[in-house]
């Protein structure tokens, strides 16, 4: 064989070489040691992925708030009706369990008395500070008991009772119901063919409806006379101008729509707790949950239905000079 018929080894190699370096330009990273790139790229890859899930997560959870919501309000109305419906006819048959309603009655008045005397106190003399001020800036010292009189009898009493009974009761009652469904006590009613909104909702349904006119009358009595000491101690109002004004701007309406404000936040209360405590799932956790939930719609339910039967009550029933 002759020296022609030999391959060109050095081509051969060059383009061995050539061929090479193109196979390693396109696989990009493959030179790269374990735990460098390949590595941080799969970790971003998979954060990546995680972030995603997480919004798809969020986002889902956004879109079933108002079906929830709905479904939850629902809920509410049925057990409104229901209560109301065994209210009325288990008390005419004589079937109400007289003695757990006089037991709730007595439980709630006592978280919520003594804490109404201790907020209508500083409430009265807060609105007489206040208006005492601006009627002396006008000559009109008279008018410090009409304005406080009915600031209070209209305002202050049934949003205190309200706050109190959506505050202090409601997270006894959410409490109560709701460490009895953790322990599965509801389920055992049921099994046992006892309604519990029969048997428990109703009698402390009927028990805030008991003590609603007593909460009333105190924050009443209290706030109005913590009003009379501000501005006759410390305004130099006569204690008869005082007197004189507050019965002749305040009437008998304002009271009827003070008792029927504060029985209406009852039914608000009782209603909402109890749903919210039957409906806790998931150990003290949930209980926990359903008692903040619970008063905080409570609250916000209290707002807006203080509004709008003021709105009525200043339509149909205007202030006017007795």
């Amino acid at each position: 064989m002759t020296d022609r018929d030999q391959p060109p080894v050095d081509g051969m190699d060059r383009a061995g070489a050539h061929s090479r370096s193109v196979a390693v330009l396109e696989r990009p990273g493959a030179d790269a040691k374990p735990g460098e790139g390949g590595a941080a790229g799969g970790r971003l890859h998979a954060s990546t992925r995680a972030v995603r899930a997480g919004l798809g997560k969020a986002a889902a959870k956004a879109g079933s708030i108002p079906t929830t919501s709905v479904a939850t309000t629902g809920r509410g109305v049925l057990l409104a009706a229901k209560v109301l419906r065994y209210a009325v006819t288990d008390t005419l048959t004589l079937r109400l369990p007289f003695g757990e309603l006089i037991i709730q009655a007595w439980t709630l008045l006592k978280v919520t008395a003594l804490p109404a005397v201790l907020m209508a106190i500083p409430f009265g003399a807060m609105v007489a500070v206040q208006l005492s001020g601006l009627v002396n800036e006008v000559g009109a010292n008279s008018l410090v008991g009409s304005a406080t009189g009915v600031a209070v009898l209209r305002q202050g009493a049934p949003v205190t009772a309200g706050l109190l009974m959506g505050g202090a009761a409601a997270a006894a009652i959410a409490s109560d119901f709701g460490a009895r469904a953790i322990r599965e006590e509801l389920d055992a009613l049921r099994s046992l063919g006892v309604d519990p909104v029969r048997r428990l909702v109703v009698p402390r349904f009927l028990a805030l409806m008991l003590i609603t006119p007593i909460l009333v009358v105190i924050v009443i009595a209290m706030g109005v006379g913590a009003a009379f000491l501000i501005a006759t101690v410390v305004n130099d109002v006569t204690p008869g101008s005082f007197w004189l004004s507050f019965g002749a701007f305040a009437k008998m309406v304002d009271v009827w729509f003070t008792l029927a404000k504060g029985f209406a936040f009852a039914a608000i209360v009782a209603v909402i707790s109890s749903q919210r405590g039957m409906e806790a799932k998931g150990g003290p956790r949930g209980v926990a949950d359903a008692v903040n939930a619970s008063v905080v719609l409570n609250v916000l339910l209290i707002v807006i239905v203080n509004l709008a039967i003021t709105q009525l009550q200043t339509m149909f029933f205007p202030m006017a000079v007795a």
